[in-house]
């Protein structure tokens, strides 16, 4: 990570074929979330349409040569952190993506909370800390989502990050569902 000045920690991405369970995980989350981005689509008038399997999503993925699967495997030390940021690997990004933590809050780490921070047009960015316990996860917008305001729905911009570990190691597996070029 330090070297491209994307925090301190490290991430292995996951080749083909991937490990069962995340290869499970991301197949029967995308259809539910599927839904939630059609709608957000819809929200925001954009033409996106995303198809009910992953299988087929990764096909579109394919289509503008992105294969390279993007579920990783994180870990950060004391003093690790993860800057700020969207995973866009491409033309082609789905709009949520998962995050599992797969270490003790408190026994293993301390610190290293999950960051969002909303950057809403013409105001402050907002942001918010989130503590997940052990094998919690959390859907997040990869990009963007929808906030309706007194003119309609608009788009506020999202990114995040891990704030810095305290103590201890932290372990987390980041399921995105695009494929990258």
């Amino acid at each position: 990570m330090a070297q491209f000045r994307f925090g301190e920690g490290e991430y292995k991405y996951f080749a083909d074929p991937l490990p069962d369970l995340v290869q499970t995980l991301r197949a029967e989350a995308y259809p539910n979330l599927a839904t939630i981005a059609n709608s957000w689509a819809e929200r925001l008038g954009a033409r996106d349409q995303y198809p009910g399997t992953l299988e087929a999503f990764l096909e579109i993925c394919r289509k503008q040569s992105q294969r390279k699967p993007t579920p990783l495997m994180l870990c950060y030390q004391a003093g690790g952190y993860n800057c700020l940021h969207q995973d866009l690997y491409g033309e082609i990004a789905f709009p949520l993506q998962m995050a599992c933590l797969l270490s003790r809050t408190g026994e293993e780490f301390t610190g290293g909370e999950l960051l969002l921070i909303e950057q809403r047009p013409r105001a402050q960015s907002r942001g918010t800390a989130i503590n997940l316990q052990q094998g919690e996860a959390l859907i997040f917008p990869n990009r963007y989502r929808p906030v309706h305001g007194a003119r309609g729905n608009y788009r506020v911009n999202v990114r995040h990050g891990v704030s810095t570990v305290a103590s201890g190691q932290r372990y987390s597996l980041g399921i995105i569902f695009h494929d990258a070029k």
